[in-house]
């Protein structure tokens, strides 16, 4: 499978290196000095397994060549505003009159319509409105920022992938590609929709902090340890619950799980157990059971987990350290083949690779 990545930052490159993580032959379009993370290139992971051409769109016959790439390819990734690879001259349209069977995939925050489609925005802005970033955090306190994860890379990245790929095997089946516009928004809100199923049967309250997985329950959330660390607790089912209260020493508190007059009480008493030892000693009391309790690790401790480190969850590669291609596969296993791609470097390969003489210097028409 060939793909075509006119480069972004973003929700976009890492929907790309997931593709050719899973064994894509993915070209990156890179422009003249940028853009890209404000890191050294060598460091930017989202660009491993990928091969990289230099080309300025905004010159005579750039267009022609990224066109003459897209003839080739059965997906192309782009993730400008809408409407700019339209003026740039690379848009569905001509891509589609060289390739009717190209599956355009469009990466935004805001989608391709709607009023706000030519606002600039970035993660956060995007999730605020879907009611999502609202329902994250203490009741008591700002909404929590959860990175850039649940908007660029789960409601979108990850939304992307599986649109290009069901329209992927449509027009491998009809012989038709299409265009798809995979929206920051559209893919976070699909992300709640057990909870909006929730909140109309009356399970969910509309408000932080309240409800069974959002840190309203008390053996549902974190809990600092003597050492200034964090425990996590998922203990909902009666049987885990019960034996998280035996390993905690607060057996006493068995009936508290469904009385909801008890619960401050119960996390008060659950958070005076926790900070009386270490995050590393609790791990120890809580080994080897159910009672679903995990210490939370950061990101450089995460690699050293034992069961991470025993399915090899991380993996190195070009002395970086960074997650290993996902899912696991029984008969087409998945790998980090290559480092980060450098701007431009693979021009002569992929002219080669892809018959698009057109990319290299010496054929290109005099500026």
């Amino acid at each position: 499978m060939r793909v075509v990545e006119l480069a972004g930052i973003g929700p976009g490159p890492f929907a790309a290196m997931l593709l050719a993580d899973l064994g894509a032959d993915v070209v990156r379009v890179d422009r003249p000095g940028g853009p890209g993370l404000a890191i050294d290139p060598a460091c930017d992971v989202t660009n491993r397994n990928k091969r990289s051409v230099v080309v300025d769109l905004k010159a005579p016959g750039g267009p022609e060549q990224v066109l003459d790439l897209a003839a080739r390819a059965d997906i192309l990734v782009e993730g400008n505003r809408p409407g700019v690879a339209e003026r740039l001259g690379v848009g569905p349209e001509p891509c589609h009159a060289r390739n009717p069977r190209l599956v355009y995939g469009r990466m935004t925050g805001w989608g391709q319509d709607g009023p706000l489609a030519q606002r600039a925005g970035h993660d956060i802005a995007y999730i605020a409105p879907t009611g999502t970033l609202g329902m994250i955090g203490r009741p008591d306190e700002p909404p929590a920022v959860p990175a850039n994860l649940l908007g660029d890379y789960a409601g979108g990245s990850l939304y992307l992938v599986v649109g290009v790929l069901a329209a992927l095997n449509h027009a491998r089946a009809t012989g038709t590609g299409q265009v798809v516009d995979a929206a920051i928004v559209d893919g976070t809100a699909h992300l709640a929709t057990m909870i909006h199923g929730m909140l109309a049967a009356g399970g969910w309250q509309d408000r932080r902090g309240a409800n069974l997985l959002d840190g309203g329950c008390p053996y549902y959330g974190t809990y600092e340890t003597a050492d200034g660390r964090y425990m996590a607790v998922g203990a909902l089912e009666p049987q885990f619950y019960a034996e998280f209260l035996a390993l905690l020493g607060v057996e006493d508190q068995a009936a508290a799980r469904k009385d909801i007059a008890r619960w401050d009480e119960l996390r008060e008493e659950v958070a005076a157990r926790f900070k009386s030892r270490t995050r590393d000693e609790w791990t120890a009391v809580f080994d080897g059971s159910d009672a679903c309790v995990a210490p939370v690790l950061s990101l450089r401790e995460a690699p050293h987990h034992p069961h991470l480190a025993a399915r090899g969850t991380f993996t190195d590669h070009g002395g970086i350290t960074q997650p290993a291609p996902a899912p696991r596969f029984s008969a087409t296993p998945t790998s980090v083949r290559t480092g980060p791609a450098r701007p431009g470097a693979d021009t002569a390969d992929v002219a080669r690779d892809w018959d698009v003489p057109g990319l290299l210097p010496s054929s290109r028409n005099p500026q």
